[in-house]
């Protein structure tokens, strides 16, 4: 293939390997690569970063728009967090919807109003858009305390841009395929048609919004391990911000799709997710060309959730998050995103090394799955 590809991993599935070359095959692809982490996702691998020239796909960003990650270190005692860590999870749980749950009243995003939208987007947005703001969402997405090898203590939250980015993906991929449902595949919107113009007004606006939801679950947790450890609070000048699923227009043009990837320019802070067990990684990024700047968005699955809960051992789960001292929901609602269904994330962070130095491990104190 004469276009530039990239696989930082020598252990990618057959079926990933497939998705990705059969999107570097399109006609308006520039550049290609794949993070280590990288496994099957919908039209485009997980872990893909793709670049085009004057198009952008829907698909290729996905349902979940603007998904990632938020850390940000707390004044609070470690040993304080760690001897209130069972009132402090009941607390979360209690005060940040999670799974499919909402708030009953529409929460106010006053900087939200003045932001661009399409006419179907501000139509989502008073349906139910409000409703969803500042909630967890299910699956991988995740709220720890967590510290790092000083003993301070990090806010890390995983979350998107919940129903209403799933409500625009859908409009917007049923308008590229041209169908009545939205359709795994590879279409395109010309980045200069109304219809593609109308999309990157609201994929701007649903990143907003995913970054909302982060930072408002951040003041309710604050709130909430206050109220039981009494000293500290959220510096938020700290605060590490990193989408995993958007696309972003270069200075050269270029549209640089990143699917279950986090950008990485040369200096850039980001976070690497692991799982329930292992934790979090904050990263420097080297600006890797190679890698459209790119590194992975976390460990990556080696199962779907169905296998993992039949292949895997809730006890095996138990002792290794006991072992740990973690605090979390360890259950079969959570068996599916237990250490042993993803990736090793020590070695993806060393398959990485090109694209990212690690600055802070951050090892779990209490998680909150969905």
């Amino acid at each position: 293939m004469e276009k530039q590809v990239a696989i930082f991993s020598d252990r990618i599935e057959g079926k990933a390997l497939s998705q990705f070359y059969d999107a570097m095959n399109q006609d308006y692809v520039v550049q290609g690569a794949l993070m280590p982490d990288a496994h099957a996702g919908y039209s485009l691998p997980i872990g893909a970063v793709v670049a085009t020239r004057g198009k952008i796909l829907p698909s290729w960003v996905g349902y979940d728009i603007g998904c990632g990650v938020l850390a940000v270190k707390t004044s609070f005692k470690l040993e304080a967090v760690r001897n209130k860590a069972k009132a402090i999870f009941d607390r979360i749980y209690r005060d940040v919807p999670v799974g499919f749950t909402h708030h009953a009243k529409a929460r106010q995003w006053v900087a939200g109003e003045s932001l661009a939208t399409s006419d179907v987007l501000r139509s989502l947005l008073a349906r139910k858009g409000m409703t969803d703001l500042h909630t967890l969402g299910g699956g991988n997405h995740f709220i720890e305390l967590a510290h790092d090898e000083s003993d301070a203590v990090w806010i890390v939250i995983h979350s998107g841009s919940r129903g209403l980015g799933h409500s625009v993906a859908t409009h917007y991929m049923k308008q590229a395929s041209g169908g009545q449902k939205a359709r795994e595949g590879h279409y395109p919107l010309d980045e200069d048609s109304d219809e593609g113009r109308s999309y990157i007004t609201d994929l701007a606006f649903c990143l907003e919004y995913a970054l909302e939801n982060r930072r408002g679950m951040v003041s309710v947790i604050e709130n909430a391990v206050s109220r039981e450890v009494c000293v500290g609070k959220v510096q938020w000048d700290s605060m590490i911000n990193r989408n995993h699923n958007h696309a972003e227009k270069r200075a050269d043009g270029l549209w640089v799709h990143r699917k279950g990837a986090t950008h990485a320019e040369d200096g850039m802070l980001g976070i690497v997710a692991g799982s329930m067990r292992d934790g979090s990684f904050v990263v420097r990024g080297k600006g890797n060309a190679a890698s459209l700047c790119s590194s992975s968005h976390g460990a990556g699955r080696v199962m779907g959730r169905g296998e993992a809960k039949r292949v895997l051992d809730m006890q095996t789960f138990k002792a290794e998050m006991m072992e740990r001292g973690i605090q979390a929901r360890i259950n079969e609602s959570t068996l599916d995103e237990s250490a042993g269904a993803y990736k090793n994330v020590f070695e993806v962070m060393e398959m990485q090394r090109d694209l990212v130095e690690v600055v802070h491990h951050l090892q779990p104190v209490i998680n909150i799955k969905g």
